[in-house]
């Protein structure tokens, strides 16, 4: 680092800047130490640093080992951001997210002294774990508890199922059914907010909710019930998958989507454009949210001290083909 520091003509100091990707650095300076770097083929001694700050260029993030798409995009696109910046990423996945897994796999990362720590566990039994972080480990959490001071950010869940719902009832349904996921997930309590605000706010009495889990299995199983409903001509699901099940067990009861049935779904999944029919559903950002969580990590990083700062993302409605006015 000092024979970068002497060929780029700067300190020490400003070098170790440059390769924190700190922002009080010149993108004239950013360049010559760059090229120094190039020149001498310099790589950084990751345990050295570690040593030398007693933290290490990790990052720990703590989540639930699943397929769901919503958390699973969310670490892919986290993963992407602290590479771009430098870092790596250690994960510590646990089957459920319970206070005892999540506390032993948050031990694990302070045991390897991360430079940090992110929580992608959004649901009500995980957030007493947080209580246990010490107070001068940077930390931020994704999708979790909005009461919380911890730095936190989350896509606005109430706000994209308003969104939804309020389209259903623009395409002329009277009411709008809602098949939610699972009531100790932070993410389906706000879509079911959302939900009930939209038709409030039309006059509409809402329904019965719907439980059920994230599972196209679980909507399936929603979707027989609510193909005997012929008064049901609309259906806002809390995922895409819920959508995908409720859509087949409407089918099998020879009732059309979009003609008899619309249906929305949230996550905006890949497979969701393809669809029978194209499925209109809510898309939160999930690279916004995993650069604003990287960036609330690094500012706790650099100052030692958190803020309780949050970040909202706001989530858009792709509209698509299973939306129509309600039959007759």
């Amino acid at each position: 680092m000092t024979d970068v520091a002497k060929l780029a003509g700067v300190s020490h100091q400003t070098v170790s800047r440059v390769l924190n990707d700190h922002p009080n650095v010149t993108t004239q300076t950013r360049l010559r130490v760059h090229a120094a770097i190039t020149e001498l083929g310099y790589r950084p001694n990751r345990a050295a640093r570690a040593l030398a700050t007693g933290r290490s260029q990790v990052i720990g993030v703590v989540a639930q080992s699943s397929t769901l798409y919503g958390p699973t995009a969310t670490l892919t696109a986290f993963a992407q951001a602290a590479v771009a910046h430098g870092y790596t990423v250690s994960v510590e996945s646990v089957r459920t997210l319970d206070e005892k897994p999540v506390t032993d796999a948050i031990d694990r990362h302070l045991d390897q002294r991360v430079a940090g720590l992110v929580m992608i566990a959004p649901v009500e039994s995980a957030e007493a774990a947080l209580d246990g972080v010490p107070e001068g480990i940077p930390l931020v959490a994704i999708d979790g508890d909005p009461q919380r001071a911890t730095e936190l950010v989350i896509v606005d869940q109430e706000a994209g199922s308003h969104a939804a719902t309020r389209h259903l009832l623009d395409a002329g349904h009277g009411s709008v059914w809602h098949v939610s996921g699972p009531p100790d997930w932070f993410d389906s309590r706000h879509r079911v907010a959302g939900w009930r605000r939209a038709l409030a706010e039309a006059g509409v009495e809402a329904p019965p909710v719907m439980q059920a889990d994230w599972s196209a299995a679980s909507g399936y199983r929603a979707g027989q019930v609510l193909a005997r409903m012929n008064e049901v001509t609309a259906v806002f699901a809390a995922n895409d998958h819920l959508a995908l099940g409720i859509m087949l067990a409407l089918h099998e009861r020879g009732r059309r989507v979009p003609d008899d049935i619309s249906v929305v779904g949230f996550d905006d999944v890949p497979e969701s454009a393809f669809y029978i029919p194209p499925l209109t559903t809510v898309r939160p950002d999930f690279d916004a949210a995993a650069a604003a969580s990287l960036d609330l990590l690094l500012a706790q990083i650099y100052s030692g001290m958190r803020k309780g700062q949050r970040r909202v993302i706001p989530p858009r409605l792709v509209t698509r083909r299973s939306v129509g006015p309600p039959p007759g």
